[in-house]
């Protein structure tokens, strides 16, 4: 499973998911078997070599039109923040759909 996420930096530990409008990297978190094994960052999010399957969003009032057209499910972490934390409640069932 590969999940995008909007951060607002590059460090694996101390990034923290932010608005769309905010973003200063791309994260593309690839998760096997429960386990995060891989954590990539771009500028762009079309620059990554590896197509990411959910994208998570700080809250339910983001434009995700885009994701939707690339045919990405779309969750909300409403109150997780941290890589490992978004991951964690992805595992668990815990982000949310979007409320429209």
């Amino acid at each position: 499973m590969n999940i995008l996420l909007a951060m607002d930096s590059d460090d694996v530990e101390e990034a923290k998911l932010c608005r769309i409008n905010d973003v200063k990297k791309w994260a593309l978190v690839v998760v096997e078997e429960g386990e995060i094994v891989e954590v990539f960052f771009e500028e762009n999010r079309g620059d990554f070599k590896i197509f990411a399957e959910t994208a998570v969003v700080f809250d339910d009032n983001e434009y995700v039109w885009p994701f939707m057209e690339e045919q990405m499910q779309v969750l909300v972490a409403h109150t997780q923040r941290y890589i490992d934390d978004i991951v964690e409640a992805y595992l668990f069932k815990e982000l949310h759909e979007l409320a429209y």
